[in-house]
Order: C-alpha cells, then structure tokens, then sequence
C-alpha cells in the first residue's frame, strides 16, 4: 500500500511554519479541555461530592498541564532516549521545535502539574486525575495522526496487505503502527473510559478511571511496542524488549494499583 505522502508543514508564512504535529498537540488540548468541561457539568456522575474543580479551575488546570506535557515530554525524550545530548549539545534539550517528544516523559510531567495544582488548592488528587485521564485519548489520538503524517515512528517490516513503505524507513513495507496506536490509545481508550465513566459512574470511586487508564494505555503500549521498529540509537535490550516496553510496565502497575484502590468498599469509595 502506498505511503499518503503529506506535506509536515501545514501552512508556510515567510520563516514561520505552522507543523501538523504542533496543530495536533493544540487542537487536543482544546478539545480535551471541552470534553473536561462536559464532565464536569455533569454533576451526576461524581456522586454527592461533586466535580474535583469548576470551570475557572480548570481554565487554571489547562495552563498547569500544558507546561507539564511541554517540559516533560522534552525532558522525557533527552533522558529516556537521548541522554547524550545533555553532555554533546545541553542547548538542544531547549529546542522542542527540533522534534523529541517522550509520552511517559510528558505523563510524569503532567503528573507532577496536576500534584501540584490539587495540593495548591486543596483538591482531590484522585479525584482530578480521573478527570484528567478520561480525556487524555483524544490528544493520544491526534499525536499519533500527526506522527503518521511527518512518516516517523514507523512499524516493523511486514508482508500485510495494508504495509506501507515510509519514504525515510528504506524500501521495505512496514506496519503502520502511528495508526495502531492511534486507533488503540485514542479511539478504543477513550470508548473504555467513557463506558467507565457514563456506564460504571466509577467517577464517583475516586483514581478507579485513572488507574483504568493506566493500566489500559501501558498495556496497549507493550502490545504496539512488538510491531514497532525500535529507535536506531537505543541499545538492544534482551528478548526483544524495548525502551516503549519498560517505561510502560509501571504504569501498568500503578493503574492496578489505583483501580484496586478506589474498588475497595469505604470511605474512599462511596
């Protein structure tokens, strides 16, 4: 199947470039900022204690977790994948223009924004990030779109009749694993939560959706990781393990741990 070449560069002004992949990470965060808002208008689904935050809170929230998803994708990217750019070039960790996004990187960085944020206010940690985590698909979704237009993160070779040749990945058809994920981490992730947050009302339990998220992405994420083509410069870790594979193990914990949590009958769980 031929690779739908399709211009990185949206619209082109003089020096400035307005990328698919910027315009993903911007139209995501709106839209899962209205999804956010949705959620917190229904007050039924968070039982007698209410939504964790109001409106103007989350306006707060959005800026918080943006500067989150920014530092700490970057950071992720140079210390998971990169590292020896802090000793060759320190400047280009400064440079996210350039390209190097990491999603644990920026999961941790958002987890940090929204610990904060809750502790600042007086919040229900919990409570805000199943908030958070049940609209987190829709921007998955988007990033991995606009990884498939700028033919990065490619699949491994395959004989599928849907394989594609990318035009940087050499001759061979490859899985188009930016498109997996994209239909997994975005669509059937955000389909779960949803039927956990509108069917279950697990809302109301509070870290049940955010462990659901959790453990749903880390899991998706191991199962993508074996079609997918290795970054070039990691190392070979044994039995076919990659960096993907085991920055995704924790959170498959943590999302255990928080489901158990929240099920557990109590004052935790009304």
């Amino acid at each position: 199947m031929p690779y739908p070449q399709i211009d990185p560069v949206l619209i082109q002004i003089g020096p400035l470039a307005i990328r698919w992949y910027a315009l993903a990470y911007i139209v995501g965060i709106l839209a899962a900022w209205r999804y956010a808002s949705a959620l917190i208008d229904r007050a039924d689904l968070w039982a007698k204690r209410g939504p964790p935050v109001d409106k103007p809170g989350l306006e707060d929230l959005v800026l918080w977790i943006t500067v989150g998803i920014i530092a700490g994708g970057r950071l992720g990217h140079v210390l998971f994948y990169t590292p020896g750019i802090l000793l060759s070039d320190p400047v280009e960790v400064l440079r996210v223009w350039n390209g190097g996004m990491s999603f644990h990187g920026g999961c941790l960085g958002v987890l940090l924004a929204v610990g904060l944020f809750a502790r600042r206010r007086g919040l229900d940690l919990f409570s805000v990030g199943d908030l958070i985590c049940a609209v987190v698909p829709i921007g998955l979704f988007l990033g991995r779109i606009a990884n498939f237009i700028n033919g990065e993160l490619w699949g491994r070779p395959t004989d599928l009749p849907w394989a594609m040749v990318f035009p940087a990945a050499g001759p061979e058809p490859r899985h188009p694993s930016q498109i997996y994920e994209a239909l997994l981490e975005g669509v059937l992730l955000f389909l779960v939560l949803r039927w956990a947050t509108h069917n279950r009302r697990w809302l109301a339990r509070p870290g049940v959706v955010a462990g659901i998220f959790f453990a749903g992405y880390g899991l998706v994420r191991i199962l993508v990781e074996t079609l997918r083509e290795p970054d070039i410069y990691m190392p070979a870790f044994p039995m076919g393990v990659t960096m993907g594979m085991l920055l995704s193990l924790p959170m498959v914990a943590f999302g255990a741990w928080l489901i158990r949590r929240g099920r557990v009958p109590g004052d935790r769980a009304p």
